[in-house]
């Protein structure tokens, strides 16, 4: 099931595009991931959505850590994960590239919402980096 409408701060499983990954051509992320909604546009018809990733961000890489207990509220793995913000995705709700959460029945996309204090940071950290006019920041996705 997709949520009829989306609001920022929802973790969704999605298929998530990689900058690197668009510059080489592909069309769809090489592998499904939990991503918040950070920002809605053209009201609620087009989404912004950042990757969570348990991979450790390089020391330049703008993340936030996801504490243990959102990650446990979420249902995410114990491991250590963060909001990576070097690569956001940007599509049209409810797209293509929604997935069931894995184990969810019945199957249903949404994770859980992250805590405001977690989204505001996100937030401001994402218009930081988008401040600075980063080539590929922001991956379009296509509707198909």
């Amino acid at each position: 099931m997709i949520p009829k409408a989306p609001q920022a701060g929802m973790v969704l499983h999605y298929s998530f595009l990689w900058k690197h990954e668009a510059k080489r051509g592909q069309e769809e992320g090489a592998k499904d991931r939990p991503v918040v909604v950070l920002v809605l546009l053209a009201d609620g018809e087009e989404v912004v959505v950042a990757p969570i990733t348990t991979l450790s961000p390089d020391e330049r890489a703008p993340a936030l850590e996801v504490p243990s207990r959102v990650r446990a509220h979420l249902g995410l793995d114990a491991n250590q994960s963060w909001i990576s913000l070097a690569t956001l995705n940007r599509f049209v709700w409810p797209g293509p590239d929604l997935r069931p959460v894995p184990g969810s029945s019945p199957a249903d996309a949404l994770y859980g919402f992250i805590p405001q204090k977690l989204l505001d940071a996100a937030q401001q950290t994402a218009m930081a980096e988008l401040a600075k006019r980063v080539p590929g920041l922001v991956v379009r996705r296509t509707e198909e």
